[in-house]
């Protein structure tokens, strides 16, 4: 059975997963965008980036707003803390058996 932090994080990873989604989110760093302002870098349809901000609106990594007839994007940086957190644990555990690895190879006992 998946738990809810489990979903939220295959949601954030999901997001991060496609090179379009990751590059809207490096473009709204800077400031807050209206949906065609996202859309116009990009060879695809509207209905396209719509999915994409979807996709990244449902891990929580956007926010929208509806300002007169345009709709306003702006990013939530939360997400990127949980994905953090959980890469960390395994920049850990990595980094332990590097260092392992390279006492073993110096001819050093493991401490």
């Amino acid at each position: 059975m998946i738990n809810r932090g489990d979903a939220r994080l295959d949601a954030i990873f999901h997001a991060l997963s496609d090179s379009t989604r990751r590059s809207i989110l490096r473009g709204l760093t800077q400031k807050e965008k209206t949906v065609g302002q996202i859309a116009r870098p990009y060879a695809m349809s509207l209905a396209a980036i719509s999915k994409h901000l979807r996709i990244l609106a449902e891990a929580d990594f956007i926010t929208r707003e509806k300002r007169g007839s345009f709709q306003i994007v702006r990013l939530n940086p939360r997400p990127f803390k949980k994905a953090e957190e959980w890469l960390a644990f395994y920049e850990r555990f990595w980094s332990q058996r590097l260092d392992d690895l390279q006492n073993l190879l110096e001819g050093k006992e493991h401490v």
